[in-house]
């Protein structure tokens, strides 16, 4: 079964590298991160940790903490929806969360916010091509965010690192176009899909099912050929998922990881549950939470965090790692 091409026939303008002579400005200077009340597991983040990722041209060291910057390329995500959608400043974006420390570039064209309008091939590959071609010797991993297989094949001709499924490998046919690759794989939980996928979400055993449905991914993908050392973990906070699944499945993090203790991302910034405990409303209001709850995160079995603020995730990590040094 093979997927068939959406019908575009024209390659994208190439662009070139902007130089990385002007930075943006963080927004907040974050000189106080209030971390959760209760006592952590460990005090030495990602303990534990498998030791590597095999994520394309890349080898990435997962006994650390690593952070991957978001790069939405489209006109209505929920929180910076529209601001890089022109190739040159999406560039410059994701020069900027380089230089602030990102360790991964995620680049998607297709929101995936609850509700959120399909996308054709065409349209999201016409959004992300471009800034894939000019981003590709950057000198960290390029990821990017589809689950239609026709995108991950065009984008994996251009040389991409990793593949982040919101639907976890769960069409053939996605398998079937990466197994032959050397890339990295994200391997996300989703119940429904992005338009139905918060109308009243239920599990009997959240992380149970969770947990049985990445395996279950894992064995698939292995079957197909997939080395384990090319596979990470995503929950999908949010992503058919109450307030109280997401608290259980951040409490779970470690049973997520299964008999091959595979790395685990979390991607909880600016979401909604930040905004359902802290009070704010607006995505922008909720980067402190989101500090909070990446820094948890990686204390208690993540490895990898998807964020929107590289500048400050990163210095919160590091002021964390020097004061836990002897």
């Amino acid at each position: 079964m093979k997927s068939k091409p959406c019908g575009l026939t024209k390659r994208i303008d190439r662009h070139k590298n902007p130089r990385p002579n002007r930075f943006m400005k963080p927004r907040y200077n974050l000189l106080n991160i209030i971390l959760l009340a209760q006592p952590m597991r460990d005090t030495s983040l990602t303990a534990n940790a498998p030791s590597t990722w095999q994520c394309g041209r890349y080898v990435l060291d997962t006994s650390r903490p690593l952070v991957m910057g978001i790069l939405n390329l489209t006109p209505d995500s929920f929180s910076d929806g529209g601001q890089f959608i022109e190739p040159e400043l999406a560039v410059q974006r994701a020069l900027q969360m380089i230089a602030d420390g990102a360790d991964i570039i995620d680049i998607g064209g297709e929101s995936t916010r609850p509700n959120a309008p399909k996308v054709s091939c065409c349209e999201e590959l016409c959004r992300i091509l471009p800034v894939i071609d000019a981003l590709m010797d950057c000198g960290v991993p390029i990821s990017v965010d589809t689950c239609k297989p026709y995108v991950m094949r065009e984008t994996l001709k251009l040389g991409v690192d990793i593949i982040n499924d919101i639907g976890g490998f769960n069409n053939p046919v996605s398998i079937e176009t990466v197994a032959d690759s050397n890339c990295g794989l994200c391997v996300m939980h989703m119940q429904g899909t992005p338009q139905t996928m918060q109308d009243n979400p239920h599990y009997d055993d959240v992380v149970a099912e969770v947990a049985k449905f990445l395996a279950q991914q894992v064995q698939r993908l292995s079957l197909a050929g997939v080395a384990h050392n090319r596979v990470c973990l995503d929950a999908g906070f949010g992503f058919g998922k109450s307030l109280a699944h997401n608290h259980a499945l951040m409490r779970g993090l470690h049973e997520l990881q299964g008999e091959y203790t595979l790395p685990m991302l979390v991607g909880v910034s600016r979401k909604r549950m930040i905004g359902a405990i802290t009070g704010r409303d607006a995505p922008a209001e909720r980067i402190s939470g989101s500090i909070t709850a990446a820094l948890w995160a990686l204390n208690n079995g993540a490895h990898i965090v998807r964020v929107h603020d590289v500048r400050e995730t990163v210095d919160a990590i590091r002021i964390w790692d020097f004061l836990n040094t002897p």
